[in-house]
């Protein structure tokens, strides 16, 4: 009898998605740690602070009170008009309760956009660098990545001529992360102004906008794009409460949009999961109702690192740095160093410098082709100072033993 192959079972699509080099990264920094070696990990864009008493009070309550059954699925009515209220009033979004769908995090969101209107061959421009996750989300639902790539010298936004020629009769969303993963890039009110005036004139064209670091600001508070005149039609909003509240374990999130664009993502999440978590849902009420002293004590410390880690990378010769208007990741351009040798090692690019870095001097970082952005690393800097200085020092060190 021949031998079955599992993988031989395997869909396309799935073969064709590759593990994430953030998680590879941290899973390797981790084995060296569980051997003992003292490893400074700035891979995971997660927040290093507890999620606030008051939140956690209020799931610990609602458990006790009941909610461990189904939750509807687009969320229950308090939780989507507490959303809508907030879109309302602080992003001017003209949202309804009717148009919020919660969502088992922020990243189903986005899956949820994604099959609710994509066909098979439809494009979608992505502004490189990028979320590792989102092109496989996209070719997940049959989707054709067009990619426009920025370098450190436009801040890592590319202009809009490129998306005016990328954009073509094919072309279904556009895929817009501000503030973003990885470079901490934000858009202002002026290039989201040009960039809604090339969507009007692209009639199936809509815009998915990933606003999850919309609360993680340090120079301007963003603007979000469906705020702007007819783009609410045209736009779908995606956020969720894992970075600002320090919620990334409790799996809240959620989208904003026009009516027939949400009933569709919540046909699309009752097909393939159904309604969040009930008691988490209401910790996310309490949090977005709620007292905002925690988010604002969190956004001034990633200020305060943001200012830190920016000061000594800046410090580093070979290395380029963009200070990050936002976020808590700062993605230095690192193609300075490469084509360089230390000892019989000659580091070629950015995936060999971090894992040289990793391997060498012990400090792990995600490399830039993660993101569709060779030659620069990512930092999280969701890290304590300690940590911040001791990395960076070993960056340091291992840049200048390169040459």
């Amino acid at each position: 009898m021949k031998l079955f192959d599992p993988a031989s079972a395997l869909s396309a699509r799935t073969s064709a998605i590759e593990e994430a080099a953030i998680i590879a990264m941290a899973q390797k920094a981790r084995e060296l740690k569980a051997d003992g070696v003292d490893v400074v990990s700035l891979t995971i864009g997660e927040p290093d602070f507890d999620t606030p008493a008051a939140i956690r009070r209020a799931a610990t309550n609602a458990m006790n009170s009941g909610f461990t059954h189904y939750a509807p699925i687009p969320g229950y009515p308090e939780l989507r008009a507490a959303i809508a209220k907030r879109l309302n009033d602080d992003n001017a979004i003209p949202v309804g309760p009717t148009g919020v769908v919660l969502s088992n995090g922020a990243k189903q969101s986005l899956t949820n956009a994604c099959f609710a209107t994509l066909d098979g061959g439809d494009e979608v421009i992505m502004m490189a660098p990028f979320w590792a996750a989102y092109e496989g989300i996209v070719k997940m639902a049959g989707g054709v990545p067009v990619i426009v790539s920025a370098g450190a010298d436009t801040a890592f936004k590319p202009t809009i001529a490129q998306v005016a020629a990328a954009i073509n009769d094919r072309t279904k969303l556009i895929l817009l992360n501000s503030p973003s993963n990885p470079s901490g890039a934000v858009w202002t009110e002026a290039e989201l102004r040009a960039l809604a005036d090339l969507v009007h004139s692209h009639p199936r064209c809509l815009v998915l906008a990933d606003e999850i670091y919309e609360d993680i600001w340090f120079d301007v508070r963003p603007t979000s794009i469906a705020s702007l005149p007819g783009m609410f039609e045209r736009t779908i909003t995606v956020n969720g409460f894992s970075k600002a509240y320090a919620m990334t374990g409790w799996r809240v999130g959620y989208s904003a949009a026009c009516e027939p664009l949400a009933k569709a993502m919540s046909k699309v999440q009752g097909t393939f999961t159904a309604g969040g978590n009930a008691f988490a849902q209401q910790g996310a009420l309490a949090a977005i109702t709620g007292p905002r002293d925690d988010v604002e004590a969190m956004r001034k410390t990633y200020h305060h690192r943001r200012d830190l880690i920016v000061s000594l990378l800046k410090a580093i010769p070979g290395i380029r740095t963009v200070s990050p208007p936002a976020t808590f990741y700062v993605f230095p351009d690192i193609s300075g160093l490469l084509g360089k040798s230390a000892g019989n090692t000659r580091i070629e690019n950015d995936v060999e410098f971090c894992n040289w870095l990793l391997e060498n001097h012990h400090l792990a970082t995600v490399p830039g082709s993660a993101f569709a952005a060779p030659g620069c690393i990512r930092l999280s800097f969701a890290a304590g100072d300690d940590d911040i200085r001791k990395g960076i020092a070993r960056l340091a060190e291992a840049a200048q033993a390169l040459v």
